[in-house]
């Protein structure tokens, strides 16, 4: 059922009389036709002289002192997060029904005023409100706000920051949940990935620091490129926040989806066992690290495993103007409503520490969360959130920029540092630039790229070598998945030794000149086809033990899938190769990470022809185990 537009869901309320603050309990709210509270004509001074150090109002019932405003400015944004709103998509208020600036800045002042100090800008995206940079200024003449800060996307940043710092702008937080090109195009199907580089770039040239990247961290999407993201840290004054991914209205949120604090400290601490933790600041959300000789920090923001209810100083303005004092709260109060049925500053006050001072001591938990109605996070502020992408397309993208998962990374933190310090944006090698804009004469796609491979792919100018044939496998006198009286069983590898395992597949898929040339010009209908089927073979390495039934799951260490033009058979040349360090290999996953991707393609294409043939699909190599190594000659 399609969400309801907010405002009329305010209007019926207000037929009502009553509001409800966080507890439930009834707020007194005005209501047409009956008598209100005599106010001025004209305008009045709107704050005291003189209020006390911090206030009554904006403390709670368990002593927690609100001294953190986050106000949004917008509900738009300019980009389509796929996973930001509910599949139907977002009602947005009419614009009579949002806050003016005026109001913003009214209630900014009576905030402040009342022990507020610190405000951060939030959205939808609040770098495309026209007047952001006014705004700011504004409330930099605020006595007593210490901090302005904004959370963005980054697609303006680079543009508007030298501004924004000149009107007072002193924290800046980005929201960034990747590093690939192709994925970030995929996530909010906009341009940008270097834009928002182009941004962080800016901020740390203009002297920020550190500045502030959130990443919010799911299961299948990301959680392979939490290294990448501390690898930035070695160089870079950043501080890179993991965050819990939480449930809203319409993310379709899957608890194993999330993935926790613990499992990524652990994910950090193989890598880099030095991590040690920082002091912990009041009030903080974030539990922070720090890896002895890096130039920045990396932080996590455990909403969902370990909340910090207990410490919250936080409340937020939404852009129609309801406050919500628990960001996992499904009950508001309109500010908006009383401030234009011309409330006293007073009047505001008790409505306001109604609110506050019925605030529960936590949230209701990750999974009460989860079926609790409350407004898609697009309605609130920004602060990305997921939704299961589909099956295809969700899991290990590998870094174009040729970052490995689960060991150390070398080149692609220093070429970042290089990049950034040379002033210039980072630049993802040849496989990236189709998303970049760049018009390539051949089109060629690589899940990796390290710094010794041929960066040209599978490049038809250059001949591949021949594999080499190594000798026969030793035979094998029964299937090793029938036990001796012909039923299926799983091998038992636990006695096995643990050792590295490769292995190489490919598959043909002979498209036809139509088919060929609409994905050679990238003019197909559905998409990029080669990015498609590139993402797909990744995703299907990592499933194929939910796949394949007697498969072993196999923790990946890499996953690399590229993708060639053969213009003489009118075909795309797919390879997969699959690494891990266990007892078992990883055939299964190259020919399924192979063969899926051919899927893919015939699926991108079938609407042009169904006189598509998926050939060859072979094992090339496999080293590591037991039973030797193979190359097909």
């Amino acid at each position: 059922m399609a969400a309801q537009p907010v405002s009329r869901v305010v209007r019926r309320v207000l037929r009502a009389g009553v509001r409800s603050c966080s507890s439930g309990a009834p707020v007194t709210q005005p209501c047409p036709g009956e008598p209100v509270v005599e106010v001025p004509s004209r305008p009045r001074p709107f704050l005291r002289e003189g209020a006390a150090p911090f206030s009554a109002f904006l403390t709670d019932s368990f002593g927690r002192r609100h001294s953190y405003l986050r106000i949004s400015l917008t509900e738009r944004c300019n980009l389509r997060c796929q996973y930001c709103m509910p599949e139907e998509g977002v009602p947005l208020t009419p614009k009579a029904d949002l806050l003016t600036t005026e109001e913003i800045l009214t209630l900014a002042r009576l905030f402040v005023k009342e022990g507020v100090d610190k405000i951060r800008l939030t959205g939808g995206e609040p770098l495309i409100r026209p007047d952001v940079v006014d705004i700011v200024a504004q409330l930099r003449r605020l006595e007593g706000l210490r901090t302005i800060g904004i959370t963005t996307n980054g697609i303006n940043l680079a543009r508007l920051l030298p501004q924004l710092q000149k009107a007072g702008l002193s924290a800046i937080n980005i929201s960034l949940d990747t590093l690939v090109p192709a994925k970030f195009e995929f996530i909010v199907r906009r341009k940008g990935f270097h834009k928002v580089m182009e941004g962080i770039h800016k901020a740390i040239e203009l002297g920020y620091s550190p500045v502030k990247v959130n990443c919010v961290v799911m299961r299948g999407l990301n959680e392979d490129e939490l290294l990448d993201f501390v690898a930035l840290t070695e160089g870079l004054p950043l501080d890179v926040r993991f965050i819990e991914y939480m449930p809203f209205d319409g993310n379709k949120w899957n608890f194993k989806k999330m993935v926790s604090y613990k499992e990524m400290l652990d994910t950090l601490r193989q890598q880099w066992p030095e991590l040690e933790k920082l002091p912990e600041e009041e009030s903080s959300t974030a539990k922070a690290f720090k890896i002895p000789g890096f130039r920045g920090q990396v932080s996590f923001i455990t909403s969902m495993s370990e909340h910090f209810c207990g410490t919250c100083n936080r409340l937020r303005i939404t852009a129609d103007g309801n406050l919500k004092v628990c960001l996992f709260g499904n009950s508001e109060v309109s500010l908006r409503d009383h401030l234009r049925a011309g409330a006293s500053e007073e009047e505001l006050l008790r409505v306001i520490g109604a609110a506050v001072g019925r605030k529960k001591r936590q949230h209701a938990g990750m999974f009460n969360i989860s079926q609790m109605k409350n407004r898609p996070m697009i309605l609130i502020e920004l602060f990305l959130m997921h939704q299961d992408s589909p099956p295809a397309l969700q899991s290990t993208f590998r870094n174009s920029l040729g970052v490995q998962v689960l060991r150390r990374r070398v080149n692609f933190s220093s070429q970042m540092v290089t990049l950034w310090k040379g002033g210039g944006v980072p630049q993802a090698p040849l496989v990236a630039h189709q998303w970049l804009g760049a018009s390539l004469p051949q089109r060629h796609f690589s899940s990796h790229l390290d710094s010794d491979a041929n960066p040209k792919c599978l490049s038809p100018t250059e001949p591949r070598a021949p594999a080499a044939a190594s000798g026969p496998l030793p035979a094998s006198d029964q299937l090793t998945h029938v036990d001796t009286e012909g039923r299926m069983a799983m091998v038992d590898v636990g006695r096995k030794p643990d050792t590295e395992r490769v292995a190489v597949a490919s598959a043909v898929v002979l498209l036809g000149p139509v088919a060929f040339k609409l994905i050679q010009e990238n003019q197909l209908k559905k998409g990029d086809a080669l990015a498609v089927a590139q993402l797909a073979g990744i995703q299907a390495a990592k499933l194929t033990s939910q796949l394949i039934p007697l498969c072993h799951p196999v923790a990946l260490s890499h996953v690399q899938v590229r993708l060639e033009l053969d213009h003489v058979r009118h075909a795309v040349v797919i390879q997969a190769s699959c690494r891990a360090r266990g007892p078992t290999g990883v055939e299964m996953e190259a020919l399924t990470s192979a063969a899926v991707a051919a899927l893919t393609l015939y699926d991108m294409c079938k609407a042009i022809s169904r006189d598509i043939v998926l050939a060859e699909i072979k094992l090339v190599s496999k080293t590591g185990g037991q039973r030797g190594d193979f190359h097909r000659t």
